[in-house]
């Protein structure tokens, strides 16, 4: 059964579609435009009750919010693709661990950046300097964790690529290729290096080629 996604060009669809390329898991997308509110619509409400993407339907079974999409097939093809989960308890605890820093400490304040430095023209709102700067100085103290985390591991979840690190790739690529915030990374010898390898890696740059403009 191919997989549907809905929403690939959203930050959020990309984390799902590169884990589903790493999986290799078969799947097809179905557009929603954004602009459009196509998210609110009657239709797409019935997959998604709060009206965001991505949600993927494999089946007869729907699933929404990426992370949960991420675990959920990392661990339904366990044999299958790359591991991203660790094969330990213990290993899958700490990519557990990042999975959570990086939903809770690094996404508010780069989504917040995105937000105000990327979207708000596209949205009719007036970009706020305050929040900006707030977001920024939030990010840079994250960031200093994560240097110290990578000096003494190549990628956050341990030393193999992890859904820890997928999950980072959509909105560290604005910060490095779309707000003019590329310092946040290259100042940082470590995360530096960690961003050069995860965002080389052929599944990410498919979904790039496919999948732009990120919206």
């Amino acid at each position: 059964m191919v997989v549907k996604v809905y929403g690939p060009h959203s930050a959020s669809a990309k984390r799902v579609l590169v884990c589903l390329l790493e999986k290799e898991v078969e799947f097809e997308v179905v557009p929603v435009d954004l602009l459009k509110g196509e998210h609110k619509g009657p239709e797409f409400l019935k997959l998604q009750p709060f009206g965001v993407v991505p949600v993927i339907q494999d089946g007869d079974y729907t699933l929404y919010e990426s992370r949960a999409i991420m675990r959920f097939y990392a661990d339904k093809y366990r044999s299958q693709g790359v591991e991203l989960v660790g094969r330990t308890a213990e290993e899958r605890g700490v990519v557990e661990q990042w999975l959570e820093v990086e939903a809770h400490n690094f996404h508010p304040p780069a989504y917040d950046l995105a937000v105000h430095l990327l979207f708000a023209p596209l949205f009719g709102m007036t970009p706020d300097p305050k929040v900006i700067e707030e977001s920024e100085a939030k990010l840079l103290k994250v960031l200093d964790v994560y240097e110290e985390r990578l000096s003494k591991s190549k990628y956050l979840g341990g030393d193999f690529f992890s859904l820890a690190d997928i999950s980072h790739l959509p909105l560290t690529y604005f910060i490095v290729n779309k707000m003019n915030k590329e310092y946040l990374i290259r100042e940082r010898k470590h995360v530096s290096g960690w961003w050069d390898d995860i965002s080389s890696r052929p599944s990410w740059k498919k979904v790039i080629e496919l999948y732009l403009p990120p919206i």
